[in-house]
């Protein structure tokens, strides 16, 4: 038999507190922390040290029970495999993470992403609000014939109407899910339904019973129900499991919960649900304490088997459990959880990427996994640690999750068939021999200027060329910029605007201000820019200039995102496509809640 050494060292309170003990009972011979971790590592210790640990314990007043850290013992609250260890990743980015403020994406930059999401290796990809907007739901019907593999599914509030509309929309998936939801709170039943809680459990049993009508697979949501009384979810929750429902999510929908408690709420819920070992639960945790990722983990130690996340954390307020750190925390800690994803770990930054260029939403450099600086080492004994032996500093290599992965590449002598299967690769259509003959040329433009061109060239210099192709009513033609040390900069920036040329020259107090003072001095938009940020997409000088401008007027708030090796001209890119979508972006119907 064999001990538990963790769990021996968190009985004296972790091994710096252990190393402390032992110093003040035993000066001479105290063990230091250097060797309680040398323990840990090797899962045992000295019978000489275990000696000393059980005078420690009974001069501290509690006798130690070695056969209680016997790894054997049922007393041992040690972690144990679970049986059912397969998890289900259900990814919103196209949904939950498009109510980010000015994240909305068009149909074709949904479908480069479902592509993505479904390269990854994600089960479950939730489309859209298909009852939002015809957009909408044209974009969960296209992405509904596209994908092969992964569950294609739309959120529906539980109206006939918007779940009529999610039936339809996801009709044409190989495999569909309708996501139908209701609060159960009582602040939300009170205040936001004005419903009696018998009345929603009607709602949600009818809105069960219609989406049964489309696909067997059906999935109910409790919104806000970490906030909802227990015995009344698990009475909602058994109704809808009777009336046909196959998943149930338990959405921490403002982000309020803490993992201690997600875990025993899980637990308990799951317990009291009549039906409840017959469906998969599941957890959609948002991050306004910072705390998404930890209770969504909580919600798998309680019984959850799906976990609902983002690309990047990307989704309104403060965002949602990100995909990419929850799916490495299950890999990396395989020890601790003992489960399983279907997710394809190399194709992560590929997919963070995609998103950032096509939201305009820029990865913080020191974010977890997908961050510039995740697996950058300043310190200098870091760096010498990971030269030596890579574990002594990271915990997963960048090749892993696929920094390495991208390093590819077409150049200037590449020609057209290899930059249609390089777009093919990257999960890219453009649709017609039109668009594919226009980015090429851009793409012969860009080689040009630079020596390489990496995957994530090719993906800005898309997103470019669609707005370009695109309907918008706002189109960069060529700009001419003055600047000089001791005098005030000056932007001449020709436009179409429907179609019209416009020649517009203004002053400010550096380029960029010229150029959207110029800019607004035809098109007199009144709105007010809430963001402005420039990301080089890959490295070195030559690379390309990624520029986001997030604009709002009145209660409207909009993305634009322009790319090129002048910053400056990706900049007057960036702000007419913001303009752009203000102007003729299409109004979306606002759902009754959020999950």
């Amino acid at each position: 038999m064999q001990l538990d050494i963790d769990r021996l060292i968190a009985y004296f309170g972790g091994v710096n507190a252990l190393a402390e003990a032992l110093k003040e009972h035993d000066p001479e011979n105290a063990a230091s922390t250097a060797a309680i971790y040398k323990w840990r590592t090797r899962g045992s210790l000295p019978l000489a040290q275990l000696q000393k640990l059980t005078a420690l314990a009974e001069s501290q007043g509690r006798p130690l029970d070695l056969n209680a850290f016997l790894q054997q013992q049922n007393t041992l609250e040690k972690q144990t495999m679970p049986q059912n260890n397969r998890v289900i990743i259900f990814d919103t980015t196209l949904r939950d993470g498009e109510q980010s403020p000015g994240a909305a994406m068009t149909k074709e930059e949904k479908i480069r992403v479902a592509r993505q999401l479904e390269k990854l290796g994600v089960d479950v990809i939730e489309a859209g609000f298909a009852a939002a907007s015809p957009g909408d739901f044209e974009a969960v019907n296209e992405i509904a014939k596209t994908l092969t593999r992964a569950t294609v599914c739309s959120l529906a509030r539980a109206i006939e109407r918007d779940i009529r509309a999610a039936g339809e929309a996801v009709k044409p998936a190989k495999n569909r899910r309708i996501h139908t939801f209701i609060a159960t709170s009582p602040i939300h039943m009170e205040h936001k339904l004005k419903m009696k809680p018998k009345q929603v459990i009607e709602a949600a049993v009818k809105a069960v019973k219609i989406a049964k009508e489309y696909t067997d697979d059906v999935e109910f949501s409790c919104e806000d129900a970490l906030r909802s009384e227990i015995d009344f979810l698990a009475e909602v929750c058994g109704a809808v499991i009777a009336a046909g429902a196959t998943t149930i999510n338990i959405p921490d929908t403002v982000g309020y919960s803490i993992p201690h408690r997600t875990e025993a709420f899980f637990s308990e819920l799951i317990a009291k649900t009549p039906g409840g070992d017959k469906v998969v639960w599941s957890a959609h945790c948002h991050n306004d304490l910072g705390l998404a990722v930890a209770n969504s983990l909580a919600a798998l130690r309680g019984g959850a088997r799906q976990v609902e996340c983002t690309v990047n954390g990307l989704g309104e307020r403060a965002g949602n459990a990100s995909i990419e750190e929850i799916v490495m925390a299950l890999k990396v800690r395989h020890d601790v959880f003992g489960f399983e994803t279907g997710i394809d770990p190399t194709q992560i930054v590929s997919a963070s990427k995609l998103v950032s260029t096509i939201t305009g939403y820029p990865v913080q450099p020191n974010k977890a996994i997908v961050g510039a600086n995740a697996f950058a080492h300043e310190s200098g004994i870091h760096q010498d640690g990971v030269l030596k032996h890579r574990e002594t500093y990271e915990i997963m290599s960048a090749e892993s999750v696929g920094w390495a992965a991208n390093r590819l590449t077409l150049g200037k002598l590449s020609g057209r068939n290899a930059f249609k299967t390089k777009l093919a690769d990257l999960g890219i259509d453009l649709g017609s021999e039109e668009a594919l003959n226009a980015a090429f040329a851009r793409f012969k433009e860009l080689a040009d200027k630079k020596r390489e061109i990496f995957d994530e060239d090719l993906h800005a210099l898309v997103s470019d060329e669609m707005v370009h192709l695109s309907h918008d009513h706002y189109k960069f033609v060529s700009q001419k910029i003055t600047t000089e040390t001791g005098e005030q900069p000056a932007a001449e920036v020709v436009f179409t605007a429907n179609g019209s040329e416009h020649r517009a020259i203004a002053t400010g107090s550096g380029p960029v201000d010229a150029i959207f003072k110029a800019i607004e001095s035809v098109a007199k938009s009144g709105a007010v820019l809430q963001l402005y940020s420039v990301n080089a997409v890959t490295e070195g000088t030559e690379s390309q200039g990624e520029t986001s401008v997030r604009l709002a007027r009145g209660s409207r708030i909009v993305n634009g995102q322009g790319a090129d090796t002048d910053v400056l001209a990706a900049t007057a890119k960036a702000y007419l496509s913001a303009l752009s979508k203000l102007e003729f972006g299409g109004e979306r119907m606002k759902a009754q809640g959020d999950i």
